[in-house]
């Protein structure tokens, strides 16, 4: 028994090896600044393995782990975000025992990643990630036959991997690219990882195609190549993943139809394959993705109809279908999936009539059918069974006025707009308290807005434009808001009936505190352009184009700092332009033409083209010509 606990004692008082102290000084040495002083403790008079933080040592006194990583705790256990910056010193390629390495997350380590950690014949973890290192990635890298998980993304690497990086590790689990400038094709070696688990390459420049050397990566999980320039068909062979769970090939360049196989992925759970050039029809084998709970086409090409397979999904929860090319009605078969929350078939070539076996999806929150030749003539009574939150069925053919039942609805969003809507808008609409967007633009609504509009207390984006709505805008800057909700981010009233004039103090309504996007333009507003409008700290865009308007462009406009375009053309303003709006830091598009400003334009860094000051007779200088003598 004494011998066991004196063995014991030993091997844990066993002194940090010289070689591996020598190389660690080395590379605290090349650390230029390190605020948290994650590397505090490591001082020449101490020794590495009891006493240095994140240094762990074997029973022989060689290093077997460094971590130091860009998450510290607090005194309460919090974490907080630190950093650490310098380069990667060579000499960490003498830790000859290291098994693991993490140095992931301290944001400004830099410089190349040096050769020499391939010497690291016992490194299984490697985690370099969330830093700022450049070059290529090392092909000595193919040396370490031992590695498990190889994180570098969130980097400026580039250049092509090396082939024989893929080919050789071989006992690879976990890789990790993303985020990089890397380029190249993906080369059929990668067939060789056949351990991998985790493949993520998205966010960097790889091109080519898929090899089909893919499919021999039979343990494979997570499969992440988005946001790159592949291109090419997605290879049959991909069916043979059937352990994968995760799939993500969006934002690429993929072409042709979608493979058969893909049926075969059995595991599935997510699947994005949106922003492609995918053609074609969506094989009915997708219908046995029985594990699948998010399907995300968007954005393709796929044609013909939509398969009633797809009922048979039963995990289903979101089905992104938009902006593809599909014909015909959409199956019965739908209404089977009794989990799905979101349907978005918006901007295909949908017809109806929709089928009411959709009336059974008591999960879903968001219905968009939006932009679909589906001819409704008017929203289907069954629609109000649902109790969904998003409600989108812009330009689907409604007519008529809007249904009663909405205002006793559960929507918080609702678009439907670009139909034929006509009436009065309805008292009840106040009602409607849970709504955040309403979009009822391009209609024929006449009437003045309902003084219950202003109990919509949580609404937040309003777009009413191109209908032919009168009475003043007062109810609608009057809305009441509750606490952060309410206020608005976006309105536009623009190309309607309303008279004015604007309330003077619209800059100081609360509903109108964090508004970005104020569009008035093309309504008989008469009056003038309240000076209060400056005080819309958060205004990004204002358009009170055609609004009949006079007097002078206050200068108090220019205390709007967030302005990026004004446009305040046919009206008939007069005075000058105040320099301190044309100066404005963030402005982009200005445009004051077609009104009776004089007066010398003021000196200002933007480039706004001759357009902007047109039909103003008495404006001059450039873009303009010269000013005469009596303007200098």
């Amino acid at each position: 028994m004494f011998l066991l606990i004196f063995s014991s004692l030993t091997s844990i008082l066993e002194p940090c090896h010289v070689v591996d102290k020598e190389a660690l000084l080395e590379f605290k040495s090349k650390i230029i600044s390190d605020p948290s002083n994650l590397l505090d403790s490591w001082t020449p008079s101490s020794d590495c393995c009891h006493n240095w933080e994140g240094i762990a040592c074997g029973s022989t006194g060689r290093v077997i782990n460094l971590t130091r990583t860009g998450v510290v705790f607090d005194v309460d256990d919090i974490p907080l975000e630190t950093y650490m910056s310098g380069t990667l010193s060579p000499y960490l390629g003498n830790l000859s025992s290291l098994q693991v390495l993490d140095l992931s997350n301290l944001k400004h380590l830099h410089g190349s990643i040096p050769p020499e950690l391939a010497e690291l014949s016992h490194l299984r973890k490697l985690f370099l990630y969330s830093n700022e290192f450049s070059g290529g990635v090392p092909a000595s890298f193919e040396k370490l036959s031992r590695l498990q998980s190889l994180y570098l993304d969130n980097n400026q690497l580039f250049g092509n991997v090396p082939f024989s990086v893929f080919a050789s590790l071989k006992s690879l689990s976990e890789l990790g690219l993303s985020g990089n400038k890397l380029s190249g094709g993906i080369p059929s070696s990668i067939g060789r990882m056949a351990f991998l688990t985790r493949l993520h390459l998205h966010q960097n420049n790889f091109h080519g195609s898929i090899p089909s050397s893919i499919g021999n990566l039979v343990n494979l999980k997570d499969l992440d190549f988005s946001y790159n320039q592949i291109s090419g068909r997605i290879p049959e062979s991909i069916g043979r993943l059937s352990q994968l769970v995760f799939l993500d090939l969006m934002h690429n360049n993929f072409s042709g139809n979608l493979p058969f196989s893909i049926g075969d992925l059995s595991s599935l759970k997510f699947c994005s394959l949106a922003e492609n050039k995918l053609t074609g029809v969506l094989p009915y084998s997708v219908g046995k993705l029985r594990n699948v709970q998010r399907v995300i086409l968007e954005n393709n090409k796929l044609t013909g109809k939509l398969p009633s397979t797809i009922g048979h999904l039963a995990s289903l929860t979101d089905l992104f279908l938009a902006n593809n090319e599909f014909s015909g009605k959409i199956p019965p078969s739908f209404g089977h999936l009794n989990n799905l929350q979101t349907l978005d078939l918006s901007r295909n070539q949908l017809s109806g009539p929709l089928p009411p076996q959709l009336a059974k999806l008591q999960s879903l929150q968001t219905l968009d059918l939006s932009f679909n030749p589906l001819e409704l003539a008017k929203v289907p009574n069954w629609v109000s069974k649902l109790r969904v939150f998003q409600l989108k069925l812009a330009k689907t053919g409604i007519k008529g006025q809007l249904p009663k039942w909405l205002a006793y609805s559960s929507v918080s969003t609702l678009d439907l707009s670009s139909n034929a809507l006509t009436g009065k808008l309805p008292w009840w609409i106040g009602n409607m308290t849970r709504l955040s967007f309403l979009n009822l633009s391009n209609n024929e609504f006449h009437s003045s807005i309902p003084v219950a509009f202003k109990g919509l207390s949580s609404l937040m984006d309003l777009d009413l434009h191109s209908n032919k709505l009168t009475g003043s805008l007062r109810v609608v800057f009057e809305k009441e808001v509750q606490f952060s909700l309410g206020h608005f981010n976006s309105l536009d009233l623009s190309n309607n009936k309303f008279c004015g004039p604007i309330d003077d103090n619209i800059g100081q309504k609360a509903s109108m505190s964090s508004i970005i996007y104020l569009a008035l333009s093309h309504n008989p507003l008469g009056g003038s352009i309240p000076k209060s409008i400056g005080k819309l700290r958060e205004l990004e865009i204002l358009d009170l184009e055609d609004c009949e308007l006079s007097g002078n462009i206050p200068e108090e406009l220019g205390d709007a700092e967030t302005l990026t375009k004004i446009n305040l053309s046919k009206n008939k303003l007069s005075g000058s332009i105040p320099e301190k709006v044309l100066n404005l830091k963030k402005l982009e598009e200005f445009d004051v033409s077609r009104n009776r400003l004089r007066g010398r334009i003021p000196p200002h860094k933007a480039m706004f083209p001759i357009s902007a000051f047109v039909g103003n007779r008495g404006l001059c200088g450039p873009p303009l010509p010269p000013c005469k003598l009596s303007y200098r």
